[in-house]
């Protein structure tokens, strides 16, 4: 459930507004109660995540995945939840951990384990790897390595659709550690001051790598940020797949409704360390313990078990289909054909750009 909700504060005199496109006002869509059918839906999208995440773990320790991966584990009920929020059209920015989003926006499991192979029918065809998702039909506007990379980004992004005078939402998901750097307060002032429909969504596992929130920010509850920007901001436990629905839901259709940003911090506790490469001895024998019995795709099992929703047996042919899907993306990958290196710089550049230096490191600088 949501925990607490900010309001933007007092009100905010009148402002200027920049010259942009009208977008028709809408009434937020009232928040419907989720049914046994949409349950299964999001326990077996949480669950697609899970072992999508760790067959891409496995296939790092077999080499098959270069560079840094950071996984979604634990965090499948926040990923699922906000994702149920957007349509289609909506946009999504997200940073280097972003693999569940991908799956959630829609994107196959094939392509996006192809692209975490480095292989040419990846969405990024190979040349992005696990950071650097991208799908421009599905509105996944990438993955960033930079920490807040992504913030400004989804910020303009918001500004042309309100130029333009549309109706879609930009989402950005950041992590706990993105709202100490200076773009993450720059981009929420210009959003406010603007009135630009962005939901900014902080997923607070409670660590920037291995420091604690508490250690590394003087505010710990991270939503109270919007209030410096009379931003409207919430708090919701990021375990809990329907919470985090109907809190995302709020939020996005505010955002589409009154063209207004707001800030959501979805509190979800990752299962592993911050990348695969990290052990997480920073997390004490008690913590890891408490994390494993508070994870929240074992939680919902038994809550739809209890429930008469989704039996052992039909769990078990949920799981053995999810697997078997996972399985044939790997296979996929596998045997998809590398790109070819005559098209490493193809997207340097949206367009052609004369002089465009496209020297390869064992090419000589002068040919003869």
């Amino acid at each position: 459930m949501t925990e607490t909700t900010q309001s933007a504060g007092t009100a905010a005199p009148a402002r200027t507004r920049r010259a942009r496109g009208t977008r028709t006002p809408r009434p937020a869509a009232a928040v419907p109660p989720a049914d046994a059918k949409e349950l299964t839906g999001y326990y077996r999208q949480m669950l697609l995540i899970r072992r999508f995440e760790e067959r891409a773990a496995r296939a790092y320790t077999e080499a098959k995945i270069g560079g840094y991966c950071h996984l979604n584990l634990g965090e499948e009920a926040t990923v699922v939840g906000l994702l149920e929020a957007l349509r289609p059209t909506d946009y999504l920015f997200t940073n280097y951990r972003e693999h569940g989003y991908a799956l959630a926006k829609g994107i196959s499991a094939d392509r996006v384990m192809a692209e975490l192979y480095g292989r040419s029918t990846g969405v990024s065809k190979g040349w992005g790897g696990s950071m650097h998702l991208f799908d421009a039909e599905a509105r996944l506007l990438g993955g960033y390595g930079i920490v807040g990379g992504q913030v400004p980004l989804a910020a303009g992004a918001a500004l042309a659709v309100s130029y333009k005078g549309g109706d879609e939402v930009v989402m950005c998901h950041m992590g706990d550690g993105t709202t100490a750097i200076g773009a993450f307060h720059e981009s929420l002032n210009i959003a406010g001051l603007w009135d630009l429909p962005v939901v900014f969504v902080v997923i607070n596992n409670g660590l920037g790598m291995g420091t604690t929130v508490e250690n590394s920010s003087a505010e710990p509850e991270l939503y109270k940020r919007g209030a410096a920007y009379r931003m409207e901001s919430a708090r919701v436990d990021g375990t809990d797949v329907v919470a985090v629905r109907d809190a995302a839901r709020l939020a996005v259709e505010r955002a589409r409704a009154e063209s207004k940003p707001y800030l959501l911090e979805a509190v979800s506790p990752r299962l592993k360390g911050h990348s695969v490469v990290d052990p997480a001895r920073y997390r004490s024998k008690e913590e890891k313990e408490s994390l494993k019995a508070a994870d929240p795709l074992a939680r919902m099992a038994l809550e739809l078990e209890e429930a008469g929703i989704l039996s052992h047996e039909a769990r078990d042919e949920l799981d053995a289909e999810v697997t078997a899907e996972v399985d044939a993306a790997a296979a996929f990958a596998d045997a998809s054909p590398a790109p070819d290196v005559s098209t490493l710089f193809d997207y340097t550049y949206a367009t052609p750009v004369p002089g465009e230096l496209r020297r390869l490191p064992a090419d000589p600088v002068f040919r003869a």
